[in-house]
């Protein structure tokens, strides 16, 4: 029988019930948290039946005293917590994420750790972009490259920025929308009835608010001012608003100090008005309300939003402007003036003219804020619902395959535990070494144990939820303070020694711990994010780099050269640092050249402690000077080191501290050091990120099982009750003691694998085949990529 029953059809969608923003939140005092609140408020009084909430970023560990809009607080340096918002977002059957992106308010190189979250979202991202960068440099445009992959729709709100967008970055067009920045709804209203809140009834207000920085240009304004009190000598220039904490943390109120100083010197002191303070919406439209003309002297026209003075527009204000791409937008057809950037005579002569001429004034006044209709915070929030419905329905008939969320560092390695690295430290410094778990004050200190305790605290800050931020700083703090006194001013070394008496063996110094010094000093400006911490080790790393230029032997020319190239991370434009590295990598390179022998192509005539660190130096040297030959050097040596120190089953097998491995000779099997497998481990994850060639991955991971066990004698020499390492694997087993040096190697070790995963997850690349493994290849190593500029 013929069915002459209807088709069926598809279950109609359930509406929108849950949207959750991800941003800095108010009371977090910036621009940002102050817009993700106002869209929040505005889109729930938009939609009372959908429930809008929010995941809050946190820049300190305590947080804030959050209204209960926000449902999740994540701490932006701690990757763990992305993770961690991810799962919850999830969870809570959230329907659409808006993101408000901004670099600076995310973990990460570049803010790279928004992007783990996203990758793991399983509901559409709707990204609200405040910053666009026209010339980004290559970390942040690998970011937003990233970002705008994720995301399902882009929201800008200039047109400026969708030229950007789609010229620079590649965006289609259908994927941006162009939504401007919401404003408060207030009245237009004659200024003088808010003027005698503040104390200036009577005068002619020139104000300007907002978070006060250099890029502000307000020194430009204050300039102008003597010419515009000649001519109006009731005018008065109030400026609302504290510094920027960016440039409070760095250079304290030295900026508003040096404005205030120059009014004073152009006599202009009396006709200006600071309040230095953060303000709320409903001071703010007071003080906007008093104005007669705002003004934002930026000094570059690198702005494509600015919530000031879309503040300003929607108030109905006569605004002056220099003409940065988001106010050549929106003042243009007469809803403000432009002046040219830096032109204290163009702010001179618009503003007298704006006193001069009301009608011309008003004018644009109405123009402004006519325009200021349509940005209302009801307008945009409307906007902002309906295009998380499109979003939602595009989704649904276009569903896109689940992310394959690979494991992440906590699902594959084990924990970082700094238990026992606290154990052993105390008001001085790390302890050398243990008497079973218990520190050995008689050992004393010994600078490199320090140093390398310093840098595995500062690679654990990005893995670790800290749950006392002041404490940890101290014990990095402590570290660096051994590392400083270790310094000798007089002979420019570090001293090696110190005794649990306090006093320093100055009998010999070693290029080795001078290099390991260096190394914890440049990862301390490379990854510390404390500014005094940056400054004194910057200041201690030139005042020690000319004595590397003295060396010779190759563990010191290795370890120097490490720590130079984590200085240049953060600070690559340095030259003397750059000299330094340029001869010390030529001293090294001639050793390995002076070893031309295929059979042994190592630069010492006996394999002993931190083999791989050789080579691992010239790596790097050579991937960052653009030296092939260098790269192929190393990469034989590695390949062969990797052959040397082998087992059987081509698990890791050094050469024993007992002998080692000398030239024509037997390797000793036992003695065997965890510094060991911690230089291997560094080395092969650098032949990795250079050849690309997967077997590296694998023999690092090798080197990382040595410590649970997969070595010769089948036990491991972590201990994941303490967190603390067996100094050696002997031939009774593995050590019962825990010092300091194999604590410290087993952490650098688990550290460099989880910094290999976080890079890895964060930009996956095609691997090469496993015929690279190189616990088996024994043939010429494959031709190095070349590699970005550093």
């Amino acid at each position: 029988m013929q069915d002459f029953s209807p088709p069926e059809t598809e279950a109609p969608a359930r509406p929108l019930q849950t949207v959750s923003l991800i941003g800095s939140y108010a009371p977090r005092r910036c621009g940002i948290g102050t817009f993700t609140a106002d869209l929040s408020e505005a889109m729930q009084q938009a939609r009372p039946g959908v429930r809008i909430r929010a995941v809050a970023l946190n820049d300190r560990p305590e947080g804030y005293r959050y209204s209960e809009r926000v449902w999740f607080e994540l701490n932006q340096h701690r990757l763990g917590e992305y993770h961690l918002a991810a799962e919850f977002l999830n969870t809570a059957h959230t329907d659409v994420v808006c993101l408000q992106h901004e670099f600076g308010i995310f973990g990460g190189e570049g803010g790279a750790f928004i992007l783990e979250l996203l990758r793991r979202l399983r509901m559409p991202v709707v990204a609200t972009l405040h910053t666009v960068l026209r010339d980004p440099e290559p970390k942040y445009r690998h970011v937003a490259d990233k970002l705008f992959r994720q995301c399902d729709r882009l929201v800008v709100m200039a047109d400026r920025a969708v030229e950007f967008l789609t010229d620079i970055y590649d965006v289609p067009r259908e994927k941006i929308a162009v939504i401007p920045h919401g404003i408060p709804d207030v009245p237009f209203v004659d200024p003088a009835f808010y003027k005698d809140q503040f104390g200036v009834e009577g005068r002619k207000v020139i104000l300007t608010f907002g978070l006060i920085g250099p890029s502000k240009g307000l020194e430009n304004m204050i300039r102008a001012m003597p010419d515009i009190v000649r001519k109006h000598p009731d005018a008065v220039y109030v400026i609302v608003g504290a510094t920027h904490p960016g440039v409070l943390a760095h250079a304290g109120e030295e900026y508003r100090l040096g404005l205030q100083r120059l009014a004073a010197e152009l006599g202009v002191a009396d006709h200006l008005v600071w309040f230095n303070r953060f303000v709320e919406l409903d001071e703010l439209t007071a003080f906007l309300g008093a104005a007669d003309v705002y003004v934002t002297p930026y000094d570059n026209e690198a702005q494509i939003t600015s919530g000031t003075l879309a503040y300003a527009v929607g108030a109905g204000k006569a605004v002056v402007s220099t003409p940065y791409w988001h106010a050549s937008e929106l003042l243009d057809q007469g809803r403000g003036h432009l002046v040219p950037f830096q032109n204290t005579q163009a702010l001179v002569d618009t503003i007298t003219h704006l006193f001069d001429h009301e009608v011309d004034r008003h004018a644009v006044r109405k123009a402004a804020y006519q325009h200021g209709r349509s940005m209302r915070w009801s307008e945009v929030a409307e906007r902002y619902l309906e295009l998380f419905e499109e979003v939602r329905q595009n989704r649904r008939s276009h569903p896109r395959p689940g992310a394959i969320v690979r494991k992440t560092p906590a699902d594959e390695l084990s924990e970082i535990k700094l238990d026992h690295l606290r154990t052993l430290t105390d008001s001085c410094g790390v302890v050398a070494h243990a008497k079973a778990t218990v520190p050995d004050r008689r050992s004393g200190y010994v600078i490199e144990h320090n140093a390398g305790a310093l840098i595995a605290l500062l690679q654990a800050q990005d893995h670790l939820t800290i749950d006392n931020a002041v404490e940890f700083d101290l014990l990095v703090s402590r570290l660096l303070s051994f590392v400083d006194h270790a310094y000798d001013p007089e002979h420019g070394r570090f001293r090696q020694q110190m005794g649990y008496d306090r006093a320093w063996d100055d009998r010999a110094f070693s290029e080795d711990a001078h290099g390991r010094a260096l190394w914890a000093l440049g990862e301390t400006v490379a990854r510390s994010r404390v500014p005094g911490h940056v400054g004194l080790a910057s200041q201690l790393f030139h005042d020690a780099l000319g004595a590397c230029e003295g060396f010779e032997h190759p563990h010191g020319l290795s370890f120097s050269l490490i720590g130079i190239h984590a200085y240049l991370r953060r600070y690559s434009g340095d030259a003397d640092a750059k000299r330094v590295r340029a001869t010390l990598a030529e001293r090294l390179f001639e050793r390995f050249r002076l070893a031309d022998d295929p059979n042994w192509p190592y630069p010492n005539d006996q394999v002993t402690y931190a083999a791989a660190r050789l080579p691992h130096a010239l790596l790097l040297s050579g991937r960052w000077m653009f030296r092939n030959d260098m790269i192929e050097t190393a990469l034989r040596c590695l390949d062969w080191l990797n052959v040397v120190q082998s087992a059987d089953d081509g698990g890791f097998a050094p050469a024993g501290t007992a002998g080692g491995y000398p030239r024509g000779g037997v390797k000793a099997r036992f003695e065997q050091a965890p510094q060991e497998a911690s230089g291997a481990i560094d080395a092969n994850l650098e032949a990795y990120r250079v050849t690309n060639r997967a077997g590296y991955v694998k023999r690092a991971r090798r080197c990382l099982d040595w410590f649970h066990g997969d070595n010769d004698l089948r036990v491991p020499l972590y201990d994941n009750t303490t967190g603390g390492c067996a100094d050696r694997l002997t031939p009774a087993g593995a050590s019962p003691n825990q010092g300091a040096e194999a604590t410290v190697a087993w952490l650098l070790a688990l550290l460099s694998m989880y910094e290999h995963e976080l890079l890895e997850e964060a930009e996956p690349t095609t691997k090469a085949g496993d015929d690279a493994t190189p616990a088996v290849r024994k043939a010429e190593p494959a031709q190095p990529r070349r590699a970005a500029a550093s």
